[in-house]
């Protein structure tokens, strides 16, 4: 049986989580969080990606990453892992950090770049940890909003340039833009298998690629099983042929679920799931 898939591929835009073993803090005090901040610049360097946006929280972190090449999951390898070894070292203790590896959403940029971001940022509000965005010192709102200076690793242009040419006063209807949605919901609501946001056309863009080896990348079963959507949210009660039968092959192929599992659920034979994910 091959592997499980991951969609990538050159500009894909993507928002990654990676939390703690055992739900545990992965940031035990600000020295960790400013040495992930610096693995994070070298893997950005290194892979030649662009950061939109970034939030540190306890036992977990938040990523908007744009890969100008198709390498989301060795840019994410070597990030983890780096992290993993010196948290390691400095606090005297083994074993795994991570709970897997990381999950990514894949985005599509127009129009859920900006939402992205602004959910991203605004994660320590709704956790309670701040009132106001830029009292957390481990995200990018303080620097997109030119209260501190721009991170290195940081790209601000994009957002920015959504709203004004002006520096300024593109500073100040970011801040607007991101207070504004203090009290919205998550954007990944809309998102589609828990896994994809975008309009309808991007989402069966998306799923062609899960099928064409030329645009997709293999990784291992067990990165793919983690956080991967369960087959009632990749199956709702009506559904049109079609539309099922795509769902059965990212189900197949983009979620590592068995023929056996997806021909249990939907009470159907295996050997039509097997034809149609072949």
């Amino acid at each position: 049986m091959s592997r499980p898939l991951r969609i990538t591929y050159p500009g894909a835009l993507h928002h990654i989580t990676a939390r703690g073993n055992r739900k545990s803090e992965i940031f035990l005090d600000d020295r960790d969080r400013e040495i992930f901040l610096e693995k994070l610049s070298t893997v950005i360097m290194n892979h030649n990606w662009i950061c939109h946006a970034y939030c540190l929280m306890g036992n977990h972190y938040h990523l908007l990453i744009e890969t100008v090449e198709a390498n989301l999951s060795d840019g994410m390898r070597d990030l983890n892992k780096d992290y993993s070894q010196a948290f390691n070292r400095l606090h005297e203790t083994v074993g795994h950090l991570f709970q897997g590896r990381f999950k990514a959403f894949i985005i599509e940029k127009e129009p859920y770049l900006l939402e992205v971001a602004r959910y991203t940022v605004l994660n320590p509000v709704r956790a309670s940890q701040v009132d106001h965005p830029a009292l957390w010192r481990w995200s990018s709102f303080a620097a997109t909003a030119g209260l501190v200076d721009t991170s290195p690793f940081l790209t601000t242009d994009w957002i920015l340039g959504h709203f004004s040419d002006d520096r300024s006063q593109a500073q100040r209807a970011y801040i607007k833009f991101v207070m504004d949605g203090i009290d919205g919901g998550s954007p990944f609501e809309e998102a589609v298998h828990r896994s994809i946001l975008g309009s309808p056309q991007f989402v069966g863009e998306m799923r062609k690629q899960c099928t064409s080896s030329t645009t997709i990348k293999e990784i291992s079963r067990e990165e793919r099983l983690v956080g991967r959507p369960s087959l009632e949210d990749l199956f709702p009660h009506e559904q049109m042929r079609e539309a099922r039968n795509e769902a059965i092959v990212f189900a197949r192929v983009g979620c590592g679920y068995s023929v056996a599992e997806i021909a249990r659920f939907l009470k159907m034979s295996r050997t039509y799931i097997s034809d149609l994910s072949k």
